[in-house]
């Protein structure tokens, strides 16, 4: 099973985003992400984190807060359990990204971009929610067809 990191880094009432429209046989070839990847072997979900950032937007976090668990299940695609985390603080310049473009968006226009729909429901769990969170979301391709919250399943 995949493991993963996915962090919204916040400023101003924006997150920011990748848009992900540059490594072939991308999965998320043109959606709007947060920023993480995969966790090497012997790696935590925090080191990972910290480093995805680096690598991908060269900016280094003192203190993301780990969120929640999201496990995705796909007819498709691996399973894949993604560790989540949003973080207030960074230092450094921001750099490009060898798999997308990176940008600032305003929360309150994240819905209307091109995203997963499972994300739409972390989303709005991240502006919603302080508690850690666990959520399943089950894709029959790139439809979303089911998602359990905490244990209770959500009507979608």
């Amino acid at each position: 099973m995949k493991q993963t990191t996915l962090c919204y880094i916040e400023r101003e009432h924006q997150y920011l985003m990748l848009h992900r429209t540059k490594k072939a046989n991308d999965e998320n070839h043109d959606k709007w992400i947060g920023i993480g990847g995969h966790i090497e072997p012997g790696e935590t979900p925090l080191a990972c984190i910290k480093r995805e950032c680096r690598e991908e937007t060269g900016l280094t976090l003192p203190g993301p807060v780990y969120r929640g668990i999201v496990h995705f299940r796909s007819d498709i695609y691996p399973d894949e359990d993604m560790h989540l985390f949003t973080a207030d603080r960074f230092e450094g310049e921001m750099t490009d990204c060898d798999e997308g473009e990176l940008a600032w968006i305003d929360k309150d226009r994240l819905l209307a971009l091109t995203l997963w729909e499972g994300d739409r429901i972390f989303l709005r769990l991240l502006d919603t929610r302080r508690d850690f969170f666990d959520l399943t979301l089950r894709y029959r391709g790139e439809a979303l067809v089911g998602a359990c919250l905490d244990g209770v399943e959500l009507t979608i």
